[in-house]
């Protein structure tokens, strides 16, 4: 009987943030996105996390300014007719961050939650930073923003074997502070969901390349998994959920 082998496409960086303290919107990401973008003319953006207080155009004018550093250029999905084809035809996709309520919702008003993730499926390099990230994993529960809205689903791309705590916070030490710590957060998600959580630091990020993903940038992760203590995921190595 043949068989038949299916070797994954995918290109992708998955960011816990656009911006790390003292420095400008994706300055700490632009070596890498040069290198990772190579060849690429023009970014199609992603601005649909942003609910308000800066508009769609506002959004898509900053992002363009960190990205003509690298001189490529930005277009957002807004300003296309037709979302899914703009997605279809894009040679690489950054979704931006913001509120995921919002960003979920959106994507499926739109239609496009399953023609993303089947571009990127086919190779097409994305970025995501902070919610356009949440939104690689199994679902987007693993979010630290407020449900200002209500999506059809919490089911997100499922493109990586996990989900997503963007903008990982380690609990401080001496701290007064009463309220539930991250780590506290996603045990209790813990209690009723076996999917494994990728606590990702800010100034870190995931590359990855086909089946394999690989940390990278400044710090550890941290690793949470149903029944298990956590574990510190050293820069610089792939990353592996099933050992």
């Amino acid at each position: 009987m043949l068989k038949l082998y299916f070797c994954s496409m995918k290109k992708m960086i998955i960011a816990s943030t656009s911006t790390v303290y003292g420095s400008k919107p994706l300055a700490y990401l632009l070596p890498t996105l040069q290198t990772f973008f190579n060849n690429v003319n023009t970014v199609l953006f992603i601005p649909y996390a942003r609910p308000g207080g800066i508009s769609y155009d506002e959004y898509t004018a900053n992002v363009s300014k960190s990205f003509a550093e690298i001189k490529i250029k930005v277009k957002g999905i807004h300003e296309f007719d037709n979302a899914r084809l703009a997605i279809e035809n894009a040679e690489a996709i950054f979704t931006g961050g913001g509120n995921t309520f919002e960003l979920v919702n959106k994507l499926y008003e739109n239609n496009v939650l399953e023609t993303l993730k089947t571009t990127i499926e086919n190779g097409i390099p994305y970025l995501g930073t902070s919610a356009g990230s949440n939104i690689c994993g199994k679902t987007m529960m693993n979010t630290n923003d407020m449900p200002i809205v209500y999506p059809p689903s919490f089911t997100t791309m499922g493109l990586i074997p996990f989900n997503i705590n963007a903008h990982y916070l380690d609990p401080i030490k001496g701290s007064t502070h009463m309220g539930e710590s991250r780590e506290t957060r996603i045990k209790e998600y813990h209690v009723f969901n076996d999917t494994p959580v990728l606590g990702l630091r800010e100034g870190s990020w995931l590359e990855v390349l086909g089946d394999a993903i690989y940390l990278k940038g400044e710090y550890t992760a941290r690793l949470f998994k149903q029944n298990e203590n956590p574990k510190e995921l050293a820069t610089n190595t792939l990353v592996k959920i099933n050992n």
